[in-house]
């Protein structure tokens, strides 16, 4: 790669607070690579662990009814809507993991109204795009629909906070040009060997 990963300083992994040299080298040993946003957030560690704090309560929790594929949806959706290469192609690469499906998550990054995802995603990611563009126009008949397709306020609530959450994010990445490592471009796109 020849450009940089950031335009801020990217800190040296022996330099970090041994929490989140930890939490980097846990990452790096299951994915087989640190991904850029873990390093380049790490350039202020307070952040660094709020972010990943609100980041694993959100992605990685176990109740309500939205798949983890569900979440990776969103994120690419809205984070395409907001311009982050990064979270696209990051996340874009987990949906395509989670999902098992190859070609969903450009997709659902393009539009997702002419994607192959069930009519209760797309639901789901109107709202998802309404509450990441328009997110005062958000009223009684939005929840309605997401009613009518299964999903609890518990859900609604999520959908919203990934949005949002995911926001914060696109804006940081594009703010600080963070840039997706090359091993996301190629992940769940063609079998593993």
């Amino acid at each position: 790669m020849s450009q940089p990963i950031s335009r801020f300083p990217v800190p040296e992994l022996k330099d970090l607070p041994d929490d989140i040299r930890e939490t980097i080298l846990a990452v790096q040993e299951k994915a087989g690579f640190v991904p850029n946003v873990f390093i380049t957030l790490a350039h202020r560690p307070a952040e660094f662990r709020a972010f990943f704090a609100y980041h694993d309560a959100l992605m990685l929790k176990e109740t309500g009814s939205l798949t983890k594929a569900d979440r990776e949806m969103i994120v690419t959706a809205t984070s395409a809507k907001n311009q982050c290469l990064y979270c696209v192609v990051a996340h874009g690469a987990l949906l395509r993991i989670y999902s098992k499906q190859p070609l969903v998550a450009d997709q659902v990054a393009v539009n997702h109204l002419k994607a192959d995802i069930t009519p209760r995603q797309k639901a789901m990611l109107d709202f998802a795009i309404k509450v990441c563009l328009n997110s005062q126009e958000v009223g009684d008949a939005d929840y309605a629909t997401l009613r009518s397709h299964g999903f609890d306020d518990e859900d609604i609530w999520d959908i919203a906070a990934i949005t949002a959450f995911f926001g914060l994010s696109n804006r940081i990445a594009n703010a600080i040009s963070m840039r997706p490592n090359e091993e996301f471009f190629l992940m769940g796109r063609v079998p593993r060997k």
